[in-house]
């Protein structure tokens, strides 16, 4: 089976594992004539990549990509493209205590149970590691989104860490890039840092929530059933190591309102319809209405912590665990460019989706 792969006309299938020669990504289905070189997604690997400060996991990996295939003269040329990124800094030995025990919170004891193979090298396949192939996948979709639309903008951001939230009242998109959490509240950065700096020196970890904004988007994207921009944006989340749970729009707070408060009433703007408020999340019926689509997704703590936990081995033995090695106290922090990524993949998917189906006219004038 398959099962590597996500995507219907822009194609993305991964490989490799954290403690291997190398891992990567096969990108099948991006339009012809897209600008393309490897700067330009060492720019999103950059944003991901460990050792960026002292609140990721200080493994060093430079992250590197190589396009191997698919573009020629700085254009994609309509073939696959092969994506490769070399790991340089891999410590297996750190993980050999553990090769017979499972980690509580971890993937080690469904992969065993499912496969009866376990690659206890930083977990193999089921790592965090993996995600860098996505980063690097989702570079040439934003690529391809700049050419064919390029007023949309996708932006990932923290808005809480464990129980600690944003100030909304003091949002601000420049403050993004400011500080090593990607919050867009400079206050809360300075009182996380020191929350985290807590945890990190405990050993511990703590869970966060990651909102993406996809600004711009043209309206007409998805479809009603099976294909709803809405289901596979939240599987494309979901499908991001240690994600358990996605919102859109008002998500789960959509069960306190009444219908009077959750309808975002429509006027006719000079430009077309104009919306009084964004409670759908940009998405209705599965189609976006060409307002943003906010989506958030919550991300649990890390499971490899300094802490002892019980546990069983292979055997079915009761024993104890304390995970070594070098791991992100907050993984939430490096899943904002990977969670930007998917959005990516999956926006221009349904832009090409829809370009097939229609012809390429966005449908659906009024006025």
């Amino acid at each position: 089976m398959s099962l590597n792969s996500y995507g219907h006309l822009f194609r993305v299938t991964t490989w490799g594992e954290s403690h291997g020669p190398a891992l990567g990504a096969t990108v099948d289905g991006c339009p012809p004539g897209i600008a393309l070189d490897a700067q330009m997604l060492q720019v999103w690997l950059d944003r991901r990549k460990p050792g960026t400060s002292r609140y990721t996991t200080q493994r060093q990996e430079a992250d590197a990509v190589e396009i191997l295939s698919g573009v020629f003269e700085g254009r994609t040329t309509g073939t696959p493209i092969q994506l490769m990124i070399r790991n340089t800094d891999q410590r297996s030995k750190d993980y050999g205590e553990i090769a017979e025990k499972f980690r509580p919170g971890h993937a080690d004891i469904t992969y065993w149970q499912k496969y009866g193979i376990r690659d206890y090298r930083g977990g193999g396949r089921s790592s965090a590691r993996e995600t860098a192939a996505r980063v690097a996948a989702g570079g040439v979709a934003r690529e391809a989104l700049g050419a064919l639309a390029p007023e949309m903008r996708i932006t990932g951001y923290m808005v809480q860490m464990g129980e600690k939230t944003i100030d909304r009242a003091a949002f601000d998109m420049e403050e993004i890039a400011r500080n090593p959490f990607w919050v867009p509240d400079a206050g809360a950065a300075e009182e996380w840092a020191d929350y985290l700096d807590t945890l990190r020196k405990s050993g511990n970890s703590v869970g966060a929530m990651i909102e993406i904004r996809i600004e711009n988007p043209p309206a007409g994207l998805g479809a009603p059933v099976y294909a709803k921009l809405d289901t596979e944006l939240a599987a494309a989340m979901m499908s991001i190591n240690a994600v358990k749970g996605v919102e859109i729009g008002e998500g789960m707070a959509a069960a306190m309102l009444t219908g009077e408060q959750n309808a975002d009433e429509i006027t006719m703007g000079p430009d077309g319809p104009v919306y009084g408020s964004n409670h759908s999340g940009g998405i209705l019926g599965g189609i976006s209405t060409g307002q943003d689509i906010v989506l958030r997704f919550a991300v649990k703590p890390t499971s490899s912590i300094l802490k002892t936990r019980r546990t069983i081995d292979k055997q079915g033995r009761e024993s104890d665990i304390v995970t070594k090695g070098r791991h992100d106290p907050c993984v939430g922090i490096r899943a904002v460019p990977v969670g930007e990524a998917m959005a990516a993949a999956v926006i221009l998917d349904h832009f090409l989706l829809h370009r097939g189906q229609t012809g390429g006219g966005l449908p659906g004038a009024i006025g």
